[in-house]
């Protein structure tokens, strides 16, 4: 498909949402009916403006980490934009700011350069390809979208306007990523076999069984009013339900569960580390829900959609592959690790790749090592020491300051999006119940081999 063709399926795409915020009575000026916007050219001195799209939990977190970067960095948050009316005021009063309950008045406005996209995940790509079409640049939480054409959407809308586009999976800013790829790259390990990781956590309730406001809702007076036929946006349309709303990431429609919520953060880095741009072409996940079954509050009605455990295993064509397990009910991780022919980089001994490591370390495989090997290296351990960082504020950073000076940021769409092939894949082969191939020439899944 040539660049004028992906061009032509993005505007489709955003004509089809569109008409989905036409339906649901949005503003009627329709942003995706409209030629893409050239954005303004920010100078040293100019301050960048932000609005932020989405102040629930995590859109607030980012929201102040953005207001903290910006005292540096001469930037402010200008706009702020949720479907629930007590977060909007609350946001909007937080950072002096104003309000929007519709996230399409936020794009209009030519003062704002760059957006945060901290929605729930079936959002986050419709947003994003609005927002650089209105020649603003996007911060885009993690996952960077919900499903492997959405990916590519990102990436061909990247190419087509130059903006400039951030995931924001923070564990990327950390120090050790660009370590290990050094090593790597200097033949530390030999030729790469497999990456392993995992991402568990416990609770008592069941992940993701946040608080719910029984008095919020569509029918919900002055803050207490949310918007729920705009929350739903692109997704299948249903009657009000609380669960969905306040835990959302237990269902298929908006999330992929532990996939795209925790394993992005295994993911993205890992595609750092490895240093050579690589979708798989093979993946296949399973897993299931083996402890929470039933809604804490209420033991007659089912829990969740998505696995509470969950492993995947994808192989690329590079000869290598990545084993990745995870569990809401036991919190005890395995150490997330590259293993090579000549040796192993243990990155997080204790497994948490978002907590700070104080270095990485290389095992050499003394039985194969080369005398070439051992000349260079030698053949017992090595420590490399890792500097600490608030990975927070580095990564807001990196973006703020690549707005101002358009280079590429620390986790470009690119290298987002190999990470977004494989975990997208791996929900639905569990879904399906099948393994799944990859043509990442054609950005086409299927489930027979696409490589003799």
């Amino acid at each position: 498909m040539s660049a004028t063709d992906h061009a032509a399926n993005r505007r489709d795409f955003l004509k089809t949402a569109t008409s989905v915020g036409a339906a649901l009575g949005m503003a009627s000026t329709a942003l995706g009916a409209r030629p893409a916007k050239q954005g303004r050219v920010i100078g040293a001195n100019d301050r960048i403006n932000v609005g932020v799209i989405g102040v629930g939990g995590r859109g607030s977190y980012v929201a102040r980490e953005f207001a903290k970067a910006g005292q540096k960095e001469n930037a402010q948050i200008l706009a702020v934009c949720d479907v629930w009316e007590k977060r909007k005021q609350k946001a909007a009063q937080a950072h002096n700011a104003q309000g929007y309950l519709d996230y399409r008045e936020l794009l209009n406005r030519d003062d704002i350069d760059a957006v945060v996209v901290a929605t729930p995940d079936h959002w986050h790509a419709t947003i994003a390809l609005e927002a650089m079409d209105r020649g603003k640049d996007v911060y885009c939480e993690k996952p960077m979208c919900h499903t492997v054409d959405e990916a590519r959407k990102l990436v061909d809308t990247v190419k087509e306007t130059k903006r400039v586009f951030q995931v924001g999976s923070q564990t990327t800013s950390g120090d050790q990523w660009s370590k290990a790829r050094k090593a790597i790259q200097d033949g530390m390990i030999g030729q790469v076999l497999l990456s392993q990781g995992s991402y568990h956590r416990n609770s008592k309730e069941g992940e993701w069984n946040w608080p719910i406001d029984a008095q919020a809702g569509p029918d919900g007076k002055g803050e207490n009013f949310i918007d729920w036929k705009m929350w739903l946006g692109p997704a299948t349309k249903r009657s009000w339900d609380a669960d969905r709303y306040f835990r959302f990431r237990k269902y298929w429609d908006y999330s992929g569960g532990i996939a795209t919520d925790l394993f992005y953060h295994v993911v993205a880095p890992m595609n750092i580390c490895w240093g050579e741009p690589q979708f798989p072409y093979k993946v296949q996940a399973d897993g299931g829900v083996f402890v929470f079954k039933t809604r804490p509050e209420d033991p007659t009605l089912a829990d969740r959609e998505v696995p509470d455990t969950f492993a995947l295993m994808g192989t690329y064509s590079k000869g290598h592959q990545i084993v990745l397990t995870s569990s809401m009910a036991n919190s005890e991780h395995i150490p997330g690790l590259i293993r090579g022919h000549e040796g192993s980089i243990i990155m997080v001994e204790h497994g948490r790749f978002e907590s700070y490591s104080p270095y990485i370390t290389i095992k050499p495989e003394k039985r194969v090592v080369s005398d070439e090997y051992k000349a260079k290296f030698g053949d017992k351990e090595i420590k490399i020491p890792v500097d600490e960082n608030d990975t927070m504020q580095t990564h807001v950073t990196n973006f703020l300051q690549c707005v101002r000076t358009r280079q590429k940021p620390r986790l470009d769409v690119e290298t987002g999006a190999r990470a977004q092939v494989l975990i997208s894949m791996a929900v639905q082969s569990y879904r399906e119940g099948r393994v799944l191939y990859f043509d990442d020439k054609n950005w086409k899944v299927s489930p027979k081999p696409l490589h003799t």
